[in-house]
């Protein structure tokens, strides 16, 4: 079918729309349970040693913070991390929907003991200022809600204002949120996340994982004056 200069120019459709205006709470590594909290967050959906894995508490009082970090320690772990409600294992293997609706299931499919989930990236806004965090836990308060994390719904009622996402600590101050706020979020590939304080910790972080592979790549290469000419 031909076009005249009269057509309208085709919109590019996002593989991964934004969600908007959507209740954000604040969560961090260590929290103990309470009124609004009923799991404390020593472990993960997906890491029962979340805690000590991370490093330590991620203390979220100000006063104890180093920039976006803990003052006490440097995170074994991205400490741009995000919360979603929902969790695509099971008891054992993964959610019967999973293989239908996380898009990207079939590409990341390691076996029936890992998530397929765990350590995507996210882009969330406020305003006119970006953010980007791995998903490394299940909530607030659901781990069911597909029909929202990856369809069109809106995030279920619940004791937090209905809130549908929770951020970590250096999330909250780099857009400046409140404890409860409003963000827009949505999935971003690897490829789109620009560097920034997201990129520098954790042996979870894709940009510190690749680092690490370039520097032993780099290292197994025979010198120059080793190479025949």
């Amino acid at each position: 079918m031909a076009y005249t200069k009269s057509d309208p120019p085709k919109q590019q459709i996002e593989r991964f729309p934004w969600r908007r205006q959507i209740v954000t709470t604040v969560f961090w590594i260590g929290e103990k349970a309470s009124g609004n909290n009923p799991i404390p967050n020593h472990a993960s959906c997906w890491d029962k040693n979340w805690g000590k894995n991370y490093g330590g508490f991620d203390d979220p009082n100000p006063a104890h913070r180093r920039g976006m970090i803990p003052a006490r320690f440097t995170p074994r772990q991205n400490p741009f991390y995000c919360a979603l409600p929902y969790n695509d294992k099971a008891s054992t293997g993964h959610r019967p929907e999973a293989p239908r609706v996380v898009p990207w299931f079939k590409e990341r499919y390691q076996g029936p003991a890992l998530s397929t989930c765990k350590g995507q990236w996210i882009a969330i806004r406020k305003g006119n200022k970006s953010v980007y965090a791995q998903w490394e836990d299940a909530g607030p308060f659901r781990t069911d809600h597909w029909q929202y994390v990856f369809g069109n719904d809106r995030p279920k009622p619940n004791l937090n204002k209905g809130a549908g996402l929770d951020v970590s600590p250096a999330v909250r101050d780099y857009l400046g949120l409140q404890e409860t706020d409003v963000t827009d979020w949505k999935f971003v590939d690897f490829d789109e996340v620009p560097p920034g304080p997201w990129a520098r910790f954790g042996d979870n972080n894709t940009f510190v994982i690749n680092e690490r592979k370039g520097v032993l790549a780099q290292a197994s290469r025979p010198p120059a004056s080793a190479i025949p000419r």
